[in-house]
């Protein structure tokens, strides 16, 4: 399991002594009857697709009035199109929440095109894990290591601009000089490690997690390497370095740091913005209990997912912690994953 460590840390601990004040006397909305609709920001097969329909299957018994949950996929543009939607158009009373992509949730900060919402004012209900990222190759790659990647050019799949598999070695590049080269056009995970085992790419970056419960045979025989890794921490799991331990300036390790806080956001579970604080409340005790129901931490299990859930008060203080980032390391960095 992970746990927060160095600057995420101090988010962690923000979290838990973050009070919010508010009205707290409106009624609670009775959804007994009604649909509550989970949006997945991506399409199906994924880890977050996987995620969505796991939270979405048990939440319902923990909302008031017990209604059915039904999952919609929504993808496109790394699911800005899915942040949007719920953002805009989505109704305030309860009725929608969703999953989108850890990176997303930044990029109206880093003016990525196609982000038409505040993070600031999003509704954040939770996540169910913290994520390590890592960058994984096929053994019949010639980059077998962090340092071959800065000498030699490797061809990686990724899901589209405005995710992690695009943003992440998109700005490794500028930052760091390594040489990924990358081929776009694959919709989920699973069809870039086909792709993998086709021969078509020699490379992915990826969440931990999907990536090795996708395919753990591969990683065990020494198929598929992983060159190193980035999270709140080194994963116990993992044998490979920290992509801090390649940062050469402190400026560096804060651009870095930068990059990845959306580790520590996991997967995040959204709602509406401007929702009555009841209505909030309602969501956000109904998650908290799903993240403790005996049956859907079995289920997780059998998914062999990491079970590390993390509040609505604790994303809120991690966006509010990216937005204090200074403004010349946003830039840098934003210029790089567009």
């Amino acid at each position: 399991m992970l746990r927060l460590a160095g600057p995420l840390a101090v988010v962690a601990g923000a979290a838990s002594a973050l009070v919010f004040a508010g009205p707290t006397t409106a009624q609670v909305p009775d959804l007994t009857g009604r649909t509550v609709q989970m949006i997945i920001g991506f399409g199906a097969g994924g880890g977050y697709d996987r995620w969505g329909r796991t939270v979405g299957q048990h939440i319902g018994r923990h909302l008031p009035g017990r209604p059915s949950v039904v999952p919609q996929n929504m993808p496109g543009g790394g699911s800005l199109t899915a942040a949007n939607h719920i953002y805009n158009v989505a109704p305030k009373d309860g009725t929608v929440l969703g999953i989108i992509a850890r990176d997303a949730t930044l990029a109206p900060l880093s003016g990525m095109k196609g982000a038409r919402f505040d993070p600031l004012k999003l509704t954040w209900v939770g996540t169910p894990t913290t994520d390590t990222n890592v960058c994984f190759v096929h053994r019949r790659a010639r980059v077998q290591s962090f340092e071959d990647l800065l000498k030699h050019e490797l061809i990686i799949g990724n899901n589209g601009v405005g995710t992690g598999t695009y943003a992440y070695p998109n700005a490794l590049n500028g930052l760091l000089g390594t040489r990924f080269k990358q081929v776009a056009g694959y919709k989920v995970s699973v069809d870039v490690l086909l792709a993998m085992e086709r021969g078509e790419v020699e490379g992915y970056c990826q969440t931990w997690d999907s990536a090795y419960n996708a395919r753990p045979a591969l990683f065990k025989d020494g198929t598929f390497k992983v060159l190193f890794q980035a999270g709140s921490e080194l994963h116990p799991d993992i044998k490979a370095p920290s992509i801090f331990a390649f940062a050469k300036t402190p400026e560096l390790k804060v651009a870095l740091q930068y990059l990845y806080i959306g580790q520590g956001i996991g997967r995040p579970f959204i709602a509406p913005p401007g929702m009555a604080p009841a209505t909030v409340t309602m969501l956000r005790d109904a998650f908290n209990a799903t993240m403790k129901d005996p049956e859907y931490i079995a289920d997780v299990k059998k998914m062999k997912f990491e079970h590390d859930p993390k509040d609505g008060r604790y994303l809120e203080t991690i966006i509010r912690n990216a937005y204090a980032t200074p403004k010349h390391v946003i830039d840098r960095v934003a210029a790089l994953i567009k």
